[in-house]
């Protein structure tokens, strides 16, 4: 009997030698994983997982904080409102030449007027499509329009 007994203890042993052994072989395992994240971290690898955000800071650092940026979209919006008054300028005077101007001219003057209203429109449109823009906007002058009307026939760029 004391043959098996020991031989009982003998197996336990192992048993109990094999969990430790296992329970190191994970504590291994998960130890080289932590290490591994740091490194990633550490070298560089953080880079893929804040690329999105990074991209879009270093986006609006390039325009929206770049001093060349906010200074041409301050004229931007000045040229973009004086084109709108020029062609309404240039209409107003067509217009009058119109009343005493030949049938040929009268004909040529009716031309330039539509061309002159689609280019109006036209600066009209983009200039409201700029100052709906969120970085743009904040850079538009105080004393200019928020938005320009297609409809209207004078335009002010001043408020």
């Amino acid at each position: 009997m004391p043959r098996i007994h020991l031989l009982r203890g003998l197996a336990m042993g192992q048993v109990r030698e094999g969990a430790r052994l296992g329970a190191w072989a994970v504590v291994g395992v998960i130890g080289l994983a932590v290490v591994y994240v740091i490194g990633v971290f550490a070298f560089g690898g953080a880079g893929w997982i804040t690329a999105p955000f990074r991209g879009e800071a270093d986006e609006r650092n390039n325009t929206v904080g770049s001093g060349e940026f906010r200074q041409t979209t301050y004229e931007e919006f000045f040229d973009l409102c004086e084109a709108v008054q020029n062609a309404e300028g240039t209409i107003q005077v067509l217009q009058e030449e119109r009343k005493a101007a030949s049938e040929t001219r009268t004909t040529q003057i009716d031309q330039s007027v539509t061309a002159l209203k689609a280019t109006r429109i036209e600066s009209v449109n983009e200039y409201n499509s700029k100052a709906a823009q969120e970085h743009r906007a904040p850079f538009r002058a105080k004393d200019l329009p928020y938005r320009l009307s297609v409809e209207a026939e004078r335009t002010t760029c001043t408020n």
